[in-house]
């Protein structure tokens, strides 16, 4: 008699019952990049994960490099340069950047790097709370993503020596 599966079959069960799943991402917003020639260059996705927010990119199209990534004050992409958007989101006064002394605007955000096949998937957490953000980014003018030619230099005030606007998203709330 072949006793042994039967232990081994309770015990399996009782494993996956205490597994636990991945915690759900909370989607707060999304939006559409596009480059000055109208061209597509992805998405962005503006969501919470334990108490946490993240950006998640997928981007096609753009120039390899590093490029700066900020969020822009204006919920306006109009083309060819994006300045309707306005300058970085920073309803607190601060300097620009990581490295300032008096702390960073709030849409000042990572580098990212743009692979040589002018691909890039990534998700980047935005040092703050979704109640700190959330009410700034979808106030009544709204909140861009922009993606610039260059690197930002974490210092540089007000735009981090960051270059053109080369890609601009509006933040919308999920329908």
């Amino acid at each position: 008699m072949n006793q042994p599966a039967i232990p081994l079959v309770i015990a399996a069960a009782l494993l996956g019952a205490c597994a636990t799943s991945a915690p759900a991402d909370a989607l707060l917003g999304r939006g559409q990049f596009k480059q000055a020639d109208g061209a597509s260059a992805g998405t962005v996705e503006l969501f919470q994960r334990d108490g946490r927010v993240f950006l998640r990119l997928s981007l096609s199209g753009l120039e390899p490099g590093t490029r700066a990534l900020h969020l822009h004050q204006q919920g306006k992409c109009d083309a060819p340069d994006f300045m309707s958007s306005g300058g970085h989101l920073n309803p607190f006064g601060k300097s620009h950047g990581r490295l300032s002394e008096t702390g960073q605007h709030l849409g000042d955000l990572p580098n990212i790097e743009v692979t040589p096949s002018g691909k890039l998937e990534v998700e980047l957490e935005i040092e703050t709370t979704s109640s700190s953000l959330v009410p700034h980014v979808f106030d009544a003018d709204g909140t861009s993503v922009m993606i610039h030619a260059g690197a930002d230099d974490y210092r540089t005030d007000p735009t981090g020596g960051a270059g053109a606007r080369i890609a601009c998203a509006v933040l919308s709330q999920p329908t």
